[in-house]
């Protein structure tokens, strides 16, 4: 079956279920469901309110807010209107959402309440194109920033005379209209406003779809933020295309209790988490481990689904021994995002897997990784030279590093910016030595640095509990001691030492990490140093350690 825009695939999905369950959600300590009946009615009492409030065609719309249902039902609505949805991460501080809205140029736009508000008060003066705000808690409600509930009421009022306007909006919807403005991390310098059209990301779903069919009575469990693409397109979007139910968690810190309450089919996630997860269910005896593990995601879970940064094989390794499959993939904003992914009847546990339909991938000369496709975007808004840098003879050149085996399997290596080159010229890939020192459970996060200089250094974040754990088996009882004591102590130091040693021992001379920093806490989105999807802000944690990683070097 062909769609021309996600706002068609939505709209016969609802008319096809009807009153099939098509979300799930917790309020008030339960989980409830939404019928698609009631699903594609709030849509079109939202989007006809937004119609009646003057948004045009290619209007951009902001969408600020945490994962709930009515982010759900404000994207598909901005859609429904035919405008451009603009979703800024809502962990961003009040300047940072200031420069993506007034870049996109937003007219519209939704918050989820009162934190949000109080943000987009402090920069609203310096968006002269915000015609008008909307908040989804009723409590947080004021006279600059009405209510969801009164929009949608507004919105219902409005329906009868705008439900032609709606209708000739959809059918004038083409593949190559405009559906969304993500902007990336800006890790360097300001965020690139990343254009994904509708058959970009309708593309995608059903490419992701046609490799993982997913049955009738499948739960998609969701908690990735939907202000990426990953989420939003391997969730969101397939939940819809298949005509399953999409479960939200209450939020990122509740998803172990969330999976509990609803025993889901289907999950996603990023390496951060199931490498957190496992390490909270460790123990000496792997089937214990794997028991532990099998009970935290609940007796229906048919595979899960890795992305947004690089899996560790261990980690891979420790859920296939526990009998759970899961299974990695490789994509980026800029490709909706899935180019690869691995399949449950043909995978490979050290690689991001194989194209999906549709999906061309080659390697350059210089080892970067390309692809062509509808999958790729459109271009980076109002920045005609990142797009022409990006996008070259029809291929787009994704700056990271990989092969290709002789079975079309795609293994990433790196990236080209990260790409570290010692004084004497030898080449380092920093996440390549990354992942093996991840591979050891005393280590929970390390970052190599380098550049320049003559040996590698490392800042080390231990897994403290398991370090414990092997302090006490050599002997050394440590767990009462804090752990910013325990960052100096000399046991702790040799520990990881040795251990380190041992993860490197395969590589290189050059390659080996010779002086370390232990750090007591972890790196976190809070304090700038991961994004919103836990992938590592290398720069800005190399930036924050600089003077210390320099004492390293002149000791």
């Amino acid at each position: 079956m062909t769609y021309r825009n996600l706002v068609e695939l939505h709209r016969r999905q609802a008319e096809r279920l009807g009153p099939l369950h098509a979300l799930r959600y917790k309020r008030h300590g339960l989980y409830r469901d939404v019928s698609w009946d009631g699903y594609r009615a709030d849509v079109l009492a939202c989007a006809a309110a937004l119609v009646d409030a003057g948004i045009a065609p290619g209007d951009r719309v902001g969408l600020v807010s945490e994962n709930r249902r009515e982010w759900l039902i404000a994207d598909l609505a901005i859609l429904a209107a035919s405008a451009v949805n603009v979703p800024p991460h809502a962990p961003l501080s009040a300047p940072q959402i200031e420069y993506q809205l007034a870049d996109a140029g937003v007219r519209w736009l939704f918050l989820s309440g009162r934190e949000q508000l109080e943000k987009v008060r402090q920069v609203r003066g310096r968006l002269p194109e915000l015609r008008g705000v909307v908040v989804f808690d009723c409590d947080a409600a004021a006279a600059d920033a009405p209510s969801l509930n009164g929009f949608l009421q507004r919105g219902r009022l409005a329906l009868a005379g705008t439900a032609a306007e709606l209708a000739r909006r959809e059918q004038a919807i083409g593949p190559d209209d405009l559906a969304t403005i993500i902007y990336t991390s800006g890790t360097t310098g300001n965020p690139k406003g990343v254009m994904l059209t509708h058959g970009n990301l309708l593309s995608n779903t059903l490419s992701v779809l046609s490799v993982f069919p997913i049955s009738a009575d499948a739960v998609l469990f969701s908690w990735l933020p939907y202000s990426h693409i990953y989420a939003r397109t391997v969730d969101y979007y397939l939940s819809i295309a298949s005509g399953t139910v999409l479960c939200l968690a209450e939020s990122a810190e509740t998803v172990v209790q969330n999976l509990s309450d609803t025993h889901p089919t289907h999950l996603s996630g990023v390496p951060r988490f199931y490498e957190k997860l496992l390490a909270a269910v460790a123990a000496p005896d792997s089937r214990t481990t794997g028991q532990r593990l099998r009970e935290v995601f609940g007796p229906r879970v048919a595979w899960l689904g890795s992305g947004g940064a690089p899996l560790p094989v261990a980690v891979a390794e420790a859920y296939r021994d526990a009998g759970l499959l899961l299974l990695q993939g490789y994509g980026l904003t800029e490709t909706s995002p899935v180019v690869t992914f691995n399949r449950k009847e043909r995978h490979k546990i050290d690689t991001v897997g194989l194209p999906i339909p549709g999906v061309e991938v080659a390697i350059a000369a210089d080892g970067e990784v390309l692809t062509r496709g509808p999958h790729v975007m459109k271009g980076y808004w109002n920045n005609p030279a990142a797009t022409a840098e990006a996008l070259r003879d029809g291929w787009l050149h994704t700056g990271d590093l990989g092969c290709l085996d002789a079975d079309g399997f795609l293994t990433i290596t790196g990236r080209k910016k990260d790409l570290l080159v010692l004084s004497n010229g030898k080449k380092v890939v920093p996440t390549h030595i990354e992942s093996l020192l991840l591979a050891d459970p005393c280590i929970d996060q390390a970052v190599v640095h380098g550049e320049g200089r003559n040996f590698l250094t490392a800042l080390i974040v231990p897994h403290w509990a398991n370090v414990r754990r092997a302090l006490q088996a050599e002997g050394t009882t440590r767990d009462h001691e804090p752990d910013e004591s325990l960052a100096s102590h000399p046991a702790v130091l040799a520990l990881l030492r040795r251990r380190i040693d041992a993860a490197l021992e395969a590589v290189a001379g050059w390659e080996q990490v010779k002086k370390f920093l232990v750090l007591p806490r972890p790196f976190t989105m809070a304090a700038g140093e991961l994004t919103v999807s836990l992938k590592l802000r290398r720069s800005v944690v190399l930036a924050k350690y600089q003077a210390e990683l320099a004492e390293l070097y002149r000791e």
